[in-house]
């Protein structure tokens, strides 16, 4: 018998691990200057489609998940230490700061302003929904089972569109309030929070491997040999 209280935790959960590595308010700034010289109502309806987008990239990868991990024989505990190291790469660089990846970044940033439509890319993919978030979306189908858990990882996906729309129909506002130094400094927040998702992830993985009874036998089988 499915658990209520187990459907909403996986809803939490999923808000939890997407929230702080999507990170809305630090990506205010780049949101703004991709749709600079637009109205407010376009900048509103780029950003609403960005959401809708958002939500059907991860649910797409959230259902084709277990088929992608079948058809490439990846197994849970292997998605979850990649995904991990994928994390805490992420993480990392956020903590550490800007590296290699400003140039990049400024680079995109030009060529998202040239464009007309925004929407999708790179608003919706990558800035807003990855392959940190991508990775750690195809992680949630070891965890759900049944129909109503995949429902609730979905509830939690909308959850948080509607969190990024709200935060970034006010990025404006936010960029003036937070300022420079508090964007770098919730930056590095985010930046540890994801770090420690990371290396849980890698953690769990790497238990799930020695946990596993072929690879228990296997040493059983191995310590019996003279």
């Amino acid at each position: 018998m499915h658990s209520v209280g187990h459907f909403w935790q996986l809803i939490l959960g999923t808000v939890i691990a997407l929230l702080p590595l999507i990170n809305p308010l630090a990506s205010a700034p780049t949101f703004l200057a991709i749709t600079e010289g637009d109205s407010h109502e376009r900048r509103m309806q780029q950003l609403r489609l960005a959401c809708v987008y958002v939500v059907l990239i991860l649910v797409s990868f959230l259902v084709g998940g277990t088929f992608i991990m079948k058809f490439f024989g990846i197994s849970v505990p292997g998605l979850r230490v990649a995904g991990g190291w994928l994390l805490a790469g992420i993480g990392s660089s956020m903590l550490l700061g800007p590296g290699r990846e400003v140039e990049q970044n400024e680079r995109a940033r030009a060529e998202a302003r040239a464009k007309r439509d925004v929407s999708f890319s790179p608003l919706a993919m990558p800035i807003l929904s990855g392959p940190g978030s991508i990775a750690v979306t195809i992680g949630f189908t070891s965890l759900a089972d049944t129909w109503l858990d995949y429902l609730a990882v979905i509830l939690g996906i909308v959850v948080v569109a509607l969190t990024i729309y709200g935060t970034l129909s006010l990025s404006d506002r936010v960029v003036k309030v937070i300022g420079a130094n508090g964007m770098n400094a919730l930056s590095k927040v985010m930046g540890f929070l994801i770090l420690c998702i990371g290396i849980q992830f890698v953690v769990n993985g790497v238990l799930g491997i020695v946990q596993d009874p072929a690879v228990i036998h296997a040493i059983r089988d191995a310590a019996r040999q003279p």
